[in-house]
C-alpha cells in the first residue's frame, strides 16, 4: 500500500488540533482524477471550520482533511473522465477538502486547466478567493464602468482579487487597507486607499459610493456606521458580517456565500493569463507549517495569500 502525507483534524479546536499523518494514497473513482498536489492555500474560513464554528451550516465528518484549494498535476484518470489526461496541470476548489496533502482524489468536473503564465504553486491561491471575488463583484455587486465602489478589506486574499476585478470592470475603486498594504493595493488598481486604522472609514470618504463590498468581520456598531456610505439605490455585498441598511434607504444588501463554479474559475484563469489579474502571494510555506499559518491568519496579520507546499 502506497502512503502519503496529509493534514487532518480529528477534533475541533485551536490550531494545535491539526495533525500531519501518513494515510493510504487514494485511487480515483468514476468521474475522478488523482492529482499530485503542488500546493494548497490558506483561507480564513478554514480556520473557522477547524474551530467548529461552521458545523451549523457546513457540517463535516471527522477526521477531516484540510485544504479547499488545490493546484497540481493529474497523475491518474478514473473511468468516465474525458476532460483531462495524465500530465495536465489543474486547479480547483475542493468542497470536501483534502488539498492539504501530497495527493488528492478530485471530481474532474470541479477542475479547470491551470494558468500557464504563473507558477503552478501560486495558482493554488486562485480558486476559493478568486471565486468569492468574482461573484461578489459581478454577480451580486453588478459592478460596472463609472461606478464608485468601496472595497472594505482590500489587503486580504479576497480583497486583492475584488480590487482588481472592480478596477477591470471600469469602476472607481476606493479601498481600505492598513499602511503596510497600501502600495500593493494601489498596484492592484485602487484609485484611493483609506487607512482604516486612522479613523472611521465613512469620515474619510468624499461622497457616497454606489457599491460597498465588505470583506472583513465587523462589530455591530461598525457595521451600522458603514451602511450610510452607500447612496440611495446602491448595493451592499458582504462576505463577512452582514450589513443592514436603514429600511428607507433604498439600498439592497446581500450577505453572500460563494459557490463552486468552474465557468467562473476558468474565466479567472483567462484573466490571469491575459495579465489582467495578478495573484498576490505573500508567503510560500511548507505544509508542515499549516498550524502556524492558521495562527497567523487568525491574528489578522496576513496580507494577500499564503500557499502551502507538501
Amino acid at each position: 500500500m502506497t502512503m502519503m502525507k496529509t493534514a487532518r483534524i480529528h477534533e475541533f479546536g485551536d490550531a494545535s488540533v491539526i495533525r500531519h499523518e501518513a494515510v493510504p494514497r487514494p485511487r480515483p473513482a468514476f468521474g475522478e482524477v488523482l492529482v499530485q498536489v503542488a500546493a494548497t492555500s490558506f483561507n480564513p474560513t478554514e480556520a473557522a471550520l477547524r474551530a467548529g464554528m461552521l458545523q451549523a451550516f457546513l457540517p463535516v465528518v471527522l477526521p477531516y482533511a484540510l485544504g479547499w484549494d488545490v493546484a497540481g498535476t493529474v497523475t491518474e484518470i478514473g473511468a468516465g473522465v474525458e476532460e483531462f489526461v495524465v500530465g495536465d496541470r489543474v486547479i480547483g476548489r475542493l468542497d470536501g477538502g483534502g488539498g492539504a496533502a501530497e495527493y488528492v482524489r478530485a471530481p474532474a468536473a470541479l477542475l479547470v486547466a491551470a494558468p500557464t503564465s504563473v507558477p503552478l504553486v501560486n495558482a493554488a491561491a486562485l480558486p476559493v478567493a478568486g471565486l468569492t471575488a468574482w461573484q461578489a463583484v459581478f454577480e451580486h455587486g453588478k459592478v460596472a464602468a463609472g461606478q464608485r465602489v468601496l472595497v472594505n478589506g482590500a489587503g486580504g486574499g479576497v480583497g486583492g482579487f475584488v480590487t482588481q476585478l472592480a478596477a477591470y470592470a471600469g469602476a472607481e475603486v476606493i479601498a481600505t487597507a492598513s499602511s503596510r498594504s497600501t502600495e500593493v493595493v494601489l498596484r492592484q488598481g485602487a484609485d484611493h486607499v483609506i487607512d482604516y486604522t486612522a479613523g472611521p472609514v465613512g469620515a474619510a470618504l468624499d461622497g457616497p459610493v454606489d457599491t460597498l463590498l465588505n470583506l472583513v468581520p465587523l462589530s455591530r456598531p461598525d457595521a451600522t456606521a458603514l451602511a450610510p456610505v452607500v447612496r440611495p439605490g446602491g448595493r451592499i455585498i458582504s462576505i463577512a458580517t452582514p450589513i443592514e441598511p436603514s429600511a428607507d434607504s433604498g439600498v439592497s444588501a446581500v450577505h453572500m456565500v460563494a459557490r463552486n463554479d468552474v465557468a467562473h474559475l476558468a474565466a479567472l484563469v483567462e484573466l490571469v493569463d491575459a495579465a489582467a489579474l495578478t495573484i498576490d502571494i505573500s508567503a510560500s510555506r511548507p505544509l508542515a507549517d499549516l498550524a502556524d499559518v492558521h495562527r497567523l491568519g487568525e491574528s489578522g496579520r496576513t496580507r494577500g495569500k499564503v500557499v502551502l507546499i507538501p
